[in-house]
């Protein structure tokens, strides 16, 4: 027999049982329950309490003796084995229970006992049908083991594997520890728009909709950025938004195109005091998750204890490749280098000898970087809205943070000045219209706010799904976000 003609009969088996509830005048898709304890709170009780706990959770395992039945109930605080008897809770009740089964939503009222066998398990005085389960859940050995059909039906995973509900509440607890301790710094929690009439922030590929109403086109956001920066010309001195962003780019183990960021604006701040930002908070949030510094992320040792290394991009790149940049003397002795070191580059495309440190970096560097490391000092053509490092023209004072070979912050000391802020929106336009669809869109109104004066400030933003997959241990992005972006499924019930 076929999985999906067994699977069609057991819906048809429990479709039955459904009918059979209704006609023993029993609601199979119950109303409100006053459920008063959670499973972690019964399980913290013994045997020898006299105290009567009322829960509810799904039924994950189910047994069935004759005039006994046990199993086991679930809730997000843990699991609980039950105990129904025929003579405690009357044959009537129990001739109902004798239709449940796995996946079925019970509540049960009782006291606590333990089992020849040393369980805890509560004794039911009585319960209540609350939701009949019609489709099966995965085999209780095997499990739901398809990566795809894991992220697609999210909703079983979460039944099926544990591990899959304590990430996730590691993830809310590290955005509330980030909400708190910038709270406690002083800055305030503001939310700005999701649809722009321009797309800008960062250089990235957006997504569009349009507006029927207005009859205009909007693009999702790519970042917060220059939104929060308005707000600094209004007058609020410390700020940060916790929410989504998105870029229609390809989808990998790091990538997802609707993803979540934390980024922070501080007036009279610069990226200096960025990196003391991100280095305190990060180092204090691994701290808090694990109850130490050392940390392992596939396979690697990863110390997160402060002080963290800060190392220029031309330096490191030289000092792990040997490319030195300041013996580097036009674009095409830059170009002629990065072949040497067999860096790929596009034939129709035209790159610039800060280009190509860049790519010498993405391409030998990244992958070195295990323990956290800022690098700072990044070339002016690739950091449109970030300040000159003083005294110089084509370096900005800006940093990355990269952690176990990937990317996790960007921060810089912010543009202020809307002369220049202008033309460098002028040069991504050049270069939007030379065929680079990831550059950034000129925003008027974002010069004309910059001309009613923004105060110095350092901008910050960290990107909350790879630090969930820093701290849990995980693999993937999708293993992070509780519905990841998949292609359209064909669905047939």
């Amino acid at each position: 027999m076929s999985n999906q003609t067994n699977e069609s009969n057991i819906i048809s088996e429990k479709l039955k049982k459904v009918e059979e509830l209704k006609e023993a005048g029993i609601e199979p898709y119950g109303r409100k329950y006053e459920k008063i304890n959670n499973i972690e709170e019964v399980n913290q009780y013994d045997e020898t309490s006299d105290k009567v706990f009322k829960t509810a959770g799904r039924i994950v395992a189910f047994r069935r003796m004759g005039k006994n039945g046990f199993g086991h109930i679930q809730d997000p605080t843990g699991k609980l084995q039950y105990y129904v008897k025929k003579d405690e809770v009357g044959e009537e009740q129990y001739e109902i229970y004798k239709k449940l089964g796995l996946g079925d939503f019970i509540g049960i009222e009782g006291t606590l006992f333990r089992t020849q066998t040393g369980e805890l398990t509560l004794r039911a005085k009585s319960f209540e049908v609350l939701s009949k389960n019609i489709r099966p859940l995965p085999e209780k050995f095997h499990g739901l083991t398809n990566v795809e059909t894991r992220y697609r039906q999210r909703y079983v995973d979460l039944v099926m594997n544990s591990e899959v509900m304590d990430t996730m509440k590691k993830r809310f607890q590290i955005v509330r520890f980030f909400r708190k301790y910038l709270e406690e710094k002083g800055f305030t929690e503001v939310e700005t728009p999701m649809m722009h009439p321009i797309a800008g922030g960062a250089t990235a590929r957006p997504f569009t909709t349009h507006h029927n109403a207005l009859d205009m086109e909007l693009f999702l956001r790519v970042a917060p950025e220059l939104y929060l920066k308005r707000l600094l010309v209004g007058g609020f001195e410390k700020v940060f938004e916790i929410n989504r962003s998105f870029r229609n780019e390809g989808i990998s183990i790091k990538h997802n195109p609707e993803f979540t960021m934390m980024e922070l604006y501080q007036a009279y701040a610069d990226y200096v005091d960025m990196m003391n930002i991100t280095e305190d908070l990060i180092s204090k949030l691994t701290f808090e998750l694990h109850g130490t510094y050392e940390i392992e992320y596939e396979g690697k040792k990863i110390n997160m204890e402060s002080p963290w290394r800060r190392v220029k991009m031309k330096d490191i790149v030289k000092e792990v490749t040997g490319f030195d940049f300041d013996t580097v003397t036009s674009d095409e002795d830059a170009v002629t280098k990065a072949k040497e070191l067999q860096i790929p580059l596009e034939k129709d495309r035209t790159y610039t000898k800060y280009g190509i440190l860049n790519l010498i970096f993405e391409e030998k560097v990244e992958s070195t970087l295990i323990n956290p490391t800022f690098i700072i000092e990044y070339p002016k053509e690739i950091s449109p809205l970030s300040k000159n490092k003083k005294g110089e023209t084509d370096w900005v004072d800006r940093f990355e943070l990269f952690i176990s070979g990937r990317e996790f912050a960007n921060a810089y000391s912010e543009l202020n000045d809307p002369r220049d802020q202008k033309e460098r929106f002028e040069e991504q336009v050049k270069m939007k219209e030379a065929g680079d669809d990831e550059a950034q869109n000129m925003d008027l109104d974002y010069i004309r706010a910059l001309e009613y004066g923004m105060p110095p400030a350092g901008g910050l933003g960290i990107g909350i799904d790879r630090l969930v997959m820093l701290m849990t241990n995980s693999a993937s992005i999708r293993d992070v976000i509780l519905f990841p972006t998949l292609r359209k499924e064909d669905i047939e019930l």
